[in-house]
């Protein structure tokens, strides 16, 4: 099983340096890949009463695509997945374009993690509906595989048209892994039908952190029925679980990942956001901690 670090977005700050020596140590510390989440725009809170999203306008967040340009350059093997960009507020040919353009720079590094959203307020200000997001979601994905390993493409959809046009270059994996996010029935059945990966958000293990329950279990399990279902083989579908930091140490995390293996997870993700860490030099120092627990 791979274990990676979600990249503390909302904390890092916008020290370009932070940015570079948090990826370097990563890879240095031997994590197979660094996960960034995704947000354009944030609401403001106090126009809007009752708003309950956990990001608002307050919250920092790096574009995806550059960081991982910008980090394409810096770094040598460690992998860069997103967990998730938001596919359906954006232009589909251009998260195809760009997705490609991160995936040449960084030498075949990129795992493409998509999702649906939650926040109505970046729809409306990218020019996209938030009420198809899901459907869409699903033709957004042949039209980038389409775009990814073919030279042109002619494709009529719902909601996509292309005329005998492609990008050039195109990505070095052809295709990009696509991981779906979110933990919904419909979600499930997308990731079965569709997807190389799922990145399930949810708290399937004992009061230590150490046993999967038997929620976690039935999930996976329902998971594999999908896939079966679908025709495929459930280990073609990787699962990328996540252990979040929280009030723990990082060596009390460290039963988790183990936990995540038991559950037939491919890869696992440790997260420092929300831990109350007060720099961008604590959240180093959290995942070497947490690595050396895992014994290096």
């Amino acid at each position: 099983m791979q274990v990676g670090v979600v990249f503390p977005q909302t904390e890092i700050g916008s020290d370009p340096a932070a940015v570079r020596d948090y990826a370097q140590t990563s890879e240095a510390l031997n994590y197979s890949h660094i996960l960034a989440f995704d947000h354009v725009l944030g609401a403001n809170r106090a126009s809007r009463p009752g708003f309950s999203g956990p990001y608002d306008h307050n919250s920092s967040f790096h574009e995806p695509f550059v960081l991982y340009g910008y980090l394409a350059g810096l770094t040598k093997t460690i992998g860069l997945t997103t967990g998730i960009i938001i596919v359906s507020q954006r232009q589909t040919a251009l998260v195809a374009k760009q997705a490609a353009a991160v995936d040449v720079l960084s030498g075949g590094r990129l795992r493409l993690g998509i999702g649906i959203g939650w926040n109505d307020v970046e729809f409306e200000a990218l020019g996209e509906n938030f009420h198809n997001r899901g459907k869409r979601s699903e033709e957004q994905v042949e039209v980038m595989r389409a775009l990814w390993t073919q030279e042109t493409v002619s494709y009529q959809g719902k909601w996509h048209t292309i005329t005998d046009a492609g990008i050039n270059p195109r990505p070095v994996q052809r295709p990009i892994p696509i991981l779906f996010g979110g933990m919904s029935d419909a979600v499930m059945r997308r990731v079965a039908r569709l997807g190389d990966g799922w990145l399930p958000q949810f708290e399937g293990f004992g009061a230590d952190g150490a046993r999967p329950n038997d929620e976690g279990r039935r999930l996976i399990a329902k998971l594999h029925d999908y896939i079966r279902e679908a025709g495929r083989d459930p280990a073609a579908v990787d699962i990328e679980g996540r252990v979040k930091l929280g009030d723990r140490s990082p060596e009390a995390c460290a039963a988790e990942v183990a936990a995540w293996n038991d559950l037939g997870a491919t890869h696992v993700t440790f997260n420092t956001m929300g831990a109350g860490l007060s720099s961008p030099a604590a959240h180093v120092d959290a995942i070497r901690r947490f690595k050396e627990s895992l014994g290096g």
